[in-house]
């Protein structure tokens, strides 16, 4: 009977393990298939606030988008393809784009090594050649009109994270909410995220994106300097 019942215990055992391997094998093969180039929903535009990023995640790290007499506002952090839940990140692809294609998105980012490194975390994810990728990260900051209280901010402002959201959309009218996201870090303005088509042609509704809004009732938006 005792060795019936441990026979039992075995057979389970062998079988739970032989279930288990057999999930982590799926899992695996998703986690791949997930990072499959070119396979993504949408696209999110990040667009940091460079004086709030300066003052808080930025400190002592990012030297050329925070030196003093930068006068940098918005500048790109990225493009991001993205799935309807969660994004893919470091697909298979070239490591290192060429000089003539960082050379195309001089202006846009706030050094090369952010480029390059944007590249290499989710520009692989794309499909595209680095050169076609930062043609879409000049074509959806392009695609982006700033509001005139951001582009020239010479002074503090308080803002409220809804009207910042509005501002936006004044501007671009065809934005809607629950298309972007204002972000902020210890009480200050510090990025806001636009979701595109992946053509780049419209915006689109992404609901774990806009999700993580900034609720604080208002927040400080730093002077360019």
């Amino acid at each position: 009977m005792c060795l019936k019942a441990g026979f039992r215990v075995a057979v389970v055992a062998a079988f739970t393990a032989f279930c288990v391997a057999g999930m982590a094998r799926d899992a695996a093969a998703q986690n791949a298939a997930a990072n499959l180039p070119g396979d993504f929903d949408f696209y999110v535009l990040a667009l940091s606030w460079s004086p709030g990023f300066c003052d808080t995640i930025g400190i002592g790290r990012a030297h050329a988008q925070c030196a003093s007499g930068a006068h940098l506002g918005f500048v790109v952090h990225g493009l991001w393809p993205q799935y309807v839940r969660g994004f893919p990140l470091d697909c298979e692809g070239i490591h290192s784009p060429s000089r003539l294609a960082l050379d195309t998105v001089r202006g846009l980012y706030p050094d090369e090594g952010l480029a390059r490194f944007e590249w290499r975390k989710h520009g692989t994810c794309s499909g595209k050649s680095p050169t076609d990728y930062f043609a879409d990260v000049r074509k959806a900051r392009e695609a982006i009109v700033i509001p005139p209280q951001f582009r020239d901010a010479g002074k503090t402002q308080n803002w409220t994270p809804l009207d910042i959201q509005r501002a936006f959309i004044a501007a671009n009218p065809r934005l809607r909410p629950g298309m972007m996201a204002v972000e902020c870090t210890q009480g200050e303005f510090e990025e806001v995220r636009i979701c595109f088509s992946k053509d780049l042609h419209n915006f689109v509704a992404c609901p774990e994106v806009s999700r993580h809004f900034c609720y604080t009732q208002q927040i400080t938006v730093a002077p360019m300097r």
